[in-house]
């Protein structure tokens, strides 16, 4: 069992910039990717940036150059910094991860709303 705690959201005016934790317990040790999605009211969970413990990390088209998802191994953490944010970035965020033994965990969200 993993648990996955997210934190750093809130209002943000268009323009500004977030970090967001998700901190990990558990068997924290058997996650092998990363990821972060994000909802925004009427629309479906999508993916938004993620990252492989190898190293590799994938991000969505619409936060190509503006967001960074890194990873603090000691802390259990993974972070998703997000730059130059834009209106159509609200929504909520979750971290999700993957073991090694093919299971999933979700965090259970933090909002983040950017005012234009």
């Amino acid at each position: 069992q993993v648990q996955l705690v997210e934190s750093g959201g809130g209002l943000v005016q268009s323009g500004g910039s977030l970090r967001l934790s998700c901190a990990a317990s558990g068997s924290a040790f058997s996650i092998n990717a990363m990821s972060w999605y994000r909802q925004a009211p009427g629309k479906e969970r999508e993916l938004v940036a993620q990252l492989l413990t190898v190293g590799f990390t994938n991000y969505a088209d619409s936060v190509k150059g503006r967001f960074t998802i890194s990873r603090d191994n000691a802390k259990n953490t993974v972070y998703l910094q997000m730059n130059n944010l834009k209106p159509e970035d609200t929504a909520v965020y979750y971290c999700k991860c993957r073991t090694t033994t093919g299971r999933s965990y979700w965090g259970q969200g933090t909002q983040v709303t950017v005012s234009s």
